[in-house]
């Protein structure tokens, strides 16, 4: 290789901005010389003093400059000598400067490919909430003030124990906590060790999918589904099988077809999005098609505690003998979404690999939010705050069906709303869904329609091909007042 040809570098083309951190903005300046200028040349830069002058800035300005080039590796010094910096612009830039028709594909991982070639359906509407926005709770009433309360007591006292690195599965006081409130309150009999703290249910959904599917394995989900969860487990590499459903859920008739499925993903609770129950013929048959076919089931019990008539029903994984059921919590819809906090009730035989599968990837859940939680619990603060919950979205669902009635109730009847957050209805047409859900938008009314969240490139029932799902939970009486007669303009 030839010996590199040699230049001096000067000041000029180099300005610098007022105000502060003229040191750094030299640095970025002669770094930008440096790198443009080719491998064949050697540069040779002033003195400090000299560059200084000529800049009309201290010294100091250009040896803090010279001294952060120094230690980034891009200039050298020899006493007597002065201080060089070699081009660089050859090496570094000549992948950038081929044309993009030859440059070489960037090699994607098989996850990465399956990512960018499934659309994953994220929410499309996000600040403040409004009506009818899907999956919010009533969070303008979380009791603020005793949760910054308890966050204050936390950090003011925090013990040294939860400073560190924790257990992967979760802070131990909370796991019992939550394992007493689904025995008391669910009619869920588990041990704290079988649960697993999570940063939300769609985190608790992929570890499932990350830990139990391989590449090419099928997955029963109901259709229409939760798109998020489809997502999570299309990422995975499992091929998604849709099941119908009626007035009873999942058509689990239809699984004798589907005995070479991995796993099943269902709500039994209250279905989303169509918001039917689970029939309890059809839960035994659900538990008996996994035994026969050695099969998983994930029940994501997302709102669960909002049953209007009655109390709660049990959870699916109560009446699981076979260790097939991976039960999937939440506090999203209680407290808040913001929260990020769920939790997972996993067969025995499972939690051994759930806690490496946890170990390996965030270690542990955040301490605070965990050690707040409890006691939120242990004070008696969350079962109050459930209530209170409940009350207020039976009143809001209440102001939704009443005032719903004389503007569209002919046309465009709603169901009994017996559970949950949000209601659906069909339509007669995809064309219909189109224009209510366009003119709702248009107006200020956020409405999803129903089609979003069919499995995609898969036959839906007559029933569930058309229609709108509406959330009622997320604003007060007033603000859904407003919405309906926003609509009636809109809807003429």
């Amino acid at each position: 290789m030839p010996p590199a040809l040699a230049m001096h570098l000067d000041a000029a083309g180099i300005t610098l901005g007022g105000g502060k951190g003229l040191a750094r903005q030299l640095c970025l300046a002669l770094r930008q010389r440096i790198l443009a200028t080719p491998d064949t040349y050697r540069i040779k830069l002033p003195t400090s003093r000299s560059l200084a002058l000529a800049l009309k800035v201290s010294r100091n300005t250009v040896v803090r400059a010279y001294e952060q080039l120094y230690a980034e590796g891009y200039i050298s010094s020899r006493i007597g000598d002065g201080t060089y910096a070699d081009g660089l612009a050859a090496p570094l830039g000549a992948g950038l400067a081929a044309p993009a028709a030859v440059a070489p594909a960037m090699q994607l991982s098989s996850m990465q490919q399956r990512l960018s070639g499934h659309e994953v359906r994220q929410r499309r509407f996000d600040g403040p909430p409004r009506a009818f926005r899907l999956g919010i709770p009533a969070y303008d009433l979380f009791p603020s003030a005793i949760w910054a309360r308890l966050q204050g007591n936390f950090w003011r006292h925090a013990p040294l124990a939860q400073m560190g690195y924790g257990d992967a599965a979760g802070n131990l006081r909370l796991r019992q906590l939550i394992a007493a409130y689904l025995r008391q309150a669910r009619g869920l009999a588990c041990e704290p060790s079988q649960i697993m703290i999570t940063a939300g249910a769609q985190h608790g959904i992929a570890l499932c999918a990350q830990l139990l599917l391989d590449v090419g394995d099928k997955v029963v989900m109901e259709n229409p589904c939760y798109p998020a969860a489809a997502s999570a487990l299309a990422l995975s590499g499992a091929q998604l099988v849709g099941v119908g459903l009626d007035q009873d859920g999942m058509d689990t008739s239809q699984l004798a077809q589907h005995g070479d499925c991995r796993m099943a993903y269902v709500t039994p609770s209250h279905q989303y999005p169509v918001g039917v129950t689970l029939s309890l013929a059809r839960r035994l048959e659900l538990l008996a098609w996994a035994e026969r076919c050695n099969s998983w089931i994930i029940e994501d019990d997302y709102d669960g505690e909002y049953r209007y008539d009655g109390t709660p029903l049990a959870p699916l994984a109560a009446l699981d003998h076979g260790a097939r059921v991976l039960y999937v919590g939440t506090f999203s819809k209680i407290a808040f979404p913001g929260l990020r906090l769920g939790y997972l009730v996993l067969p025995s035989k499972l939690v051994p690999a759930f806690g490496a599968l946890r170990a390996m990837g965030d270690r542990h859940p955040a301490a605070a939010d965990q050690a707040v939680m409890a006691e939120f619990i242990a004070a008696g603060h969350f079962q109050r705050h459930i209530r209170r919950m409940r009350r207020a979205s039976r009143s809001r669902r209440d102001v939704l069906l009443a005032g719903w009635a004389p503007l569209f109730g002919a046309q465009l009847p709603l169901p009994r709303v017996a559970a949950g957050l949000h209601l659906s209805l069909s339509l007669s047409s995809p064309e219909q869904e189109a224009e209510l859900v366009a003119k709702a938008l248009a107006a200020g009314v956020e409405i999803n329609p129903l089609s979003r969240f069919h499995l995609p490139g898969q036959a839906v029932n007559p029933p569930h091909r058309a229609g709108l799902t509406l959330g009622f939970a997320g604003v007060n009486e007033a603000a859904i007042g407003h919405a309906l007669r926003l609509l009636q303009q809109a809807w003429n």
